[in-house]
């Protein structure tokens, strides 16, 4: 495809892109600022059409982009606008210096906000230490174990033991925990105190080797987690809201989320930077209508989730990639900062 060919095809999509109508070859030559005439528009939009990148929803309409004009434009024609200092500082501050799960949330709300399309952020982290332990005894044998993570989430597990402990014999254990090992994993404190356990009674030194095993099982579970902010914009759509079955779609897929994680995984497992997905290419995102761009969220070299906008196929990539690719960064940031203030405290 020859310069041409490609400056009208851009043109043609960045018109459809504001309009959301086919675009006549008239509007195509003004537009380009090329020094063509209309009938030459026609004849190259013709074979563009040969070539699969345009289509006319009309036999007398102008054209549109295709699935495949799309992904070339993505591809080889995009020029991506570069954000403002004053945009980054605004982001950078609204993600603010909380727990990862705060910053997860205000993330998600940043693109929604940003974009005017949907935010979606998926985590995949494992819970690696504990602050604080509690006990609450529900019956002879049965104990709520309950335990606060250091960016303050709080998580319990009832489970059974061997033999009736009173109530001041749970205390006892969790404050023995609590005031020796805040901070470490419970494979450390396994470690730590294997050596501490004989000098302890018999049913002390039981009781405190279930409370790390059973807190360990928890710890080790994976989380996972996906918010998604500004669904909402994609009802209003037009290519959406005149066509009842996309929306059912589109409805099921935000409800059960698990659509939406594989296509987040598939696009940022391996990936490096921000990605593009344009709608209709496979079957996690069978609407063509729709569209993803997300980005990887790494932290101290490994993925520990991935961001993105879910909009519409006709949407501004060159200023939605730029605000998806300054979030995901200062995501990445914000957690590893967290974790390496949590690190310093705890040395």
């Amino acid at each position: 495809m020859d310069n041409r060919y490609r400056k009208l095809l851009k043109t043609l999509i960045e018109q459809y892109v504001i309009e959301g109508q086919p675009i006549g070859s008239k509007a195509i030559a003004e537009s380009s600022k090329l020094d063509i005439s209309a009938a030459t528009v026609r004849n190259v939009m013709s074979e563009l059409e040969d070539m699969g990148m345009v289509k006319s929803p009309h036999t007398s309409a102008g054209r549109i982009p295709t699935i495949k004009g799309y992904r070339f434009f993505v591809d080889t024609l995009l020029t991506v606008e570069s954000m403002k200092m004053h945009e980054v500082k605004y982001i950078k501050n609204a993600l603010g210096n909380g727990t990862p799960g705060k910053i997860i949330n205000q993330a998600a709300n940043l693109l929604s906000s940003l974009s005017k399309f949907a935010g979606v952020v998926s985590t995949t982290r494992k819970r690696k230490s504990f602050k604080q332990l509690e006990f609450l005894k529900l019956s002879e044998t049965n104990v709520l174990l309950i335990f606060v993570t250091p960016d303050g989430e709080v998580l319990n597990k009832i489970f059974n033991l061997d033999k009736n402990y009173s109530q001041a014999q749970l205390q006892q254990a969790a404050n023995y925990i609590t005031n020796k090992f805040s901070g470490l994993s419970f494979e450390q404190v396994k470690r730590e105190i294997i050596l501490e356990l004989s000098q302890h009674r018999d049913d002390l030194g039981e009781l405190l080797k279930k409370i790390v095993d059973e807190g360990n099982a928890v710890l080790d579970e994976t989380e996972e987690s996906v918010v998604i902010s500004g669904q909402d914009h994609l009802f209003d759509l037009t290519e959406l809201s005149e066509n009842a079955s996309k929306l059912r779609s589109l409805y099921k897929m935000l409800a059960q989320k698990t659509q939406i994680v594989n296509l987040l995984e598939s696009i940022c497992s391996n990936a490096k930077g921000v990605r593009v997905f344009i709608g209709g290419e496979s079957s996690l995102m069978p609407e063509d209508c729709l569209s993803v761009v997300a980005s990887p969220c790494i932290v101290n070299g490994k993925v520990v989730g991935s961001l993105g906008v879910i909009g519409p196929t006709r949407m501004e990539f060159q200023r939605v990639v730029p605000i998806v690719d300054v979030t995901a960064r200062l995501v990445s940031l914000s957690i590893r900062q967290q974790e390496n203030a949590f690190e310093s405290t705890t040395k």
